[in-house]
């Protein structure tokens, strides 16, 4: 069983949610905090995350992962009315997967992919090594064990939280942020984790992103040590539509916990430019307010 939740107006546009590996709908809250009132905001947790049920262990693949998305919005977007589905991660991911699914499609009238990747994301990993060309196979075997390994994390240190921050989030992010991202990681299952993990390994999505032809736009940190620029760039080249690649200097992986503000002022420009005029008083002022 799913966990979503519903914040805002029904007659304002629906901007719909979908969250990273090993995170949870409380790492939208400064998202959600910085939209506002006047959106119809859907948040749901992955499977194997935060509130919703942990699969069994065939339950853990791309497929799943479109299968979920495909649920969230059959259950909260009329078809035909149309919403912006953005995904952080390998939220992107299971966006990208979905693409072909006739649910998706009736349903996503634009997508933001913030922070992820379509393919070979292990070799293009910047966590361990800063050259491309230094301990090439030291740096996958690392990534690798990073993905896959059913470890606990264990309780919160200064070294755990320092090694998190240096892994997701750029230097100068606010502490309470970093903080914020280290209470939601840590609460995910080792288990899920490491099975979700093996999804990420190996997985390919560059045949679905032709499929992904509604308009979009990419946005990435240009500190982002888990998937780098270069992905974001990749995306903007493959996909039919893309608007706009928004690079966010000095910002890391966490895009929408270090940089909520600009990530909102890019679904704010898709809603305007998408979802139309809707109706009700509160929605039109959204819309204006983009403007």
């Amino acid at each position: 069983m799913l966990h979503a939740e519903v914040h805002g107006p029904d007659d304002a546009p629906t901007v719909v949610l979908s969250h990273g590996w090993t995170c949870s709908t409380l790492f939208w809250a400064p998202v959600l905090r910085a939209l506002g009132p006047r959106f119809r905001v859907v948040l749901y947790d992955q499977r194997g995350h935060g509130r919703s049920e942990t699969p069994r262990r065939g339950g853990y693949s791309a497929t799943a992962l479109a299968d979920d998305l495909c649920a969230v919005l059959q259950a909260t977007v009329r078809r035909g009315t149309g919403a912006v589905v953005a995904g952080h991660s390998m939220g992107g991911m299971t966006i990208m997967a979905a693409a072909d699914r006739p649910e998706f499609r009736e349903r996503a009238a634009a997508v933001l992919l913030a922070s992820t990747g379509s393919d070979r994301l292990v070799p293009s990993a910047r966590v361990f090594g800063g050259s491309p060309g230094r301990l090439v196979r030291l740096r996958s075997v690392f990534h690798r064990l990073l993905l896959t390994v059913p470890l606990p994390l264990g309780p919160v240190t200064p070294l755990t939280r320092a090694g998190l921050r240096y892994m997701t989030m750029a230097a100068n992010s606010p502490a309470d942020m970093v903080d914020l991202c280290v209470r939601v990681v840590h609460a995910c299952g080792s288990v899920p984790r490491a099975r979700w993990g093996s999804v990420l390994l190996n997985l390919d999505l560059r045949e679905s992103l032709r499929h992904l032809d509604m308009p979009s736009r990419v946005l990435a940190g240009t500190a982002d040590r888990l998937t780098p620029p270069v992905h974001a760039q990749r995306l903007a080249e493959a996909l039919p539509a893309c608007e706009d690649l928004v690079l966010l200097p000095g910002t890391g992986h966490m895009t929408p916990l270090e940089a909520p503000d600009r990530v909102c002022e890019v679904l704010r420009e898709l809603v305007r430019d998408h979802l139309g005029a809707p109706a009700g008083a509160d929605a039109a002022t959204a819309l204006e307010e983009a403007s």
